[in-house]
């Protein structure tokens, strides 16, 4: 699977923009705020109808204008798959799949893999539990619809049960018979994605474990443990009794949305006692691991966003990862860089074929070699 081509109009900085791509390496290059990363966010949103860096949709339209459009041509399987999106202000989002209105987002989640690797990536350690939630959520809802619809139906009913907690809580009465249903429907779902959840770890934790062995050079242990209350035999007892804490905070307290994945290094959480270098090593392995296991997974490499590495690694963390490259286990790569000469150094060592673009407030040119 790889992304022929990019158009964006009126999308962040870009007024128009027409991008070829290499099926193997595309790097793009120019000072840091001339819009690279929005590149990666454009390739992002055709693969996940959402950007990687602002959630907000009505925020990545171009400064005084009122729509954005981004669209690519994909080769999947031998055949083009033409995406385009559509976001303007005030209405509903559209996606369009070879000319072919898709009314639900979710159907076309998972369908084009995308791995992203960001500086601000160690706020998976460093920020609370959500991140990490919302993490592995993301992975699972591209591997798994069934996955997705029970996350979206808990999303739902958790928001109409807080609703009703509020509505109790502000007017002084409650009513047990009216929650049961949403309380049913809590419990129910928490144990499907916590069971979901525990289960995609046992398989992805040894690629963590691998890709983190090679980057550090086996100089420490790490781990992932997944920690949850909806596993215990008494979670439905619990979660009815915990109904006057509900009430008194006015939101749910049990659930799959209070859960964590708890990073350890050597035995210890790697938030408090890992290095600034580690940490960097730890997010580096999740993000191959998950390159690795949807590539197992799905049976194509997925498209892989690499947002100004070179200028936040060390030299042999670089070093580990150019290796990969080299070896060609990724397929399409698209890297962000703001020293040209540094990238065209470390690219045209590898045996790849390699395209080069130039940033510069808004606009791309091709960097002829």
């Amino acid at each position: 699977m790889y992304l022929k081509n990019l158009q964006l109009n009126q999308f962040k900085n870009y007024q128009k923009a027409k991008l070829e791509f290499s099926e193997e390496i595309n790097c793009l290059v120019g000072i840091n705020g001339s819009g690279k990363t929005n590149l990666l966010d454009a390739i992002h949103y055709l693969c996940l109808t959402k950007g990687a860096i602002n959630v907000q949709d009505s925020q990545n339209i171009l400064h005084d204008a009122d729509f954005f459009t981004v669209f690519g041509e994909f080769c999947l399987e031998d055949k083009v798959l033409e995406i385009r999106c559509v976001v303007e202000a005030g209405k509903k989002k559209q996606l369009i799949q070879n000319g072919k209105a898709i009314e639900k987002m979710s159907d076309h989640i998972g369908l084009l893999p995308v791995v992203m690797i960001a500086p601000d990536d160690t706020m998976l350690i460093k920020d609370g539990s959500e991140e990490r939630r919302r993490f592995f959520d993301n992975m699972l809802c591209q591997l798994d619809k069934g996955y997705l619809d029970k996350l979206v139906r808990f999303q739902h009913f958790l928001k109409q049960r807080n609703a009703l907690m509020k509505q109790f809580s502000d007017s002084g009465k409650f009513n047990k018979n009216l929650l049961e249903p949403y309380d049913q429907e809590i419990i129910q779902l928490s144990r499907f994605i916590s069971e979901e959840r525990s289960r995609f770890l046992e398989g992805f934790k040894p690629l963590l474990l691998d890709h983190y062995a090679n980057i550090s050079g086996m100089r420490e242990g790490v781990d992932i443990q997944y920690s949850t209350t909806c596993l215990s035999t008494s979670f439905e007892r619990e979660f009815v009794q915990n109904h006057q804490k509900d009430l008194a905070l006015k939101r749910t307290t049990m659930g799959i949305h209070k859960d964590d994945f708890v990073f350890e290094i050597d035995g210890y959480p790697i938030k408090k006692f890992g290095s600034q270098g580690q940490q960097k090593s730890f997010v580096i392995a999740l993000k191959l691991a998950q390159f690795e296991i949807f590539h197992t997974m799905k049976g194509v490499k997925p498209v892989l966003l690499l947002d100004d590495i070179f200028d936040k690694l060390d030299d042999h963390r670089i070093e580990k990862l150019v290796k990969l490259v080299a070896e060609h286990k990724f397929g399409q790569l698209f890297i962000t860089d703001a020293r040209p000469e540094r990238s065209k150094a470390i690219l045209n060592a590898i045996d790849a074929q390699t395209s080069f673009f130039v940033v510069d407030k808004g606009v791309v040119s091709t960097w002829d070699q």
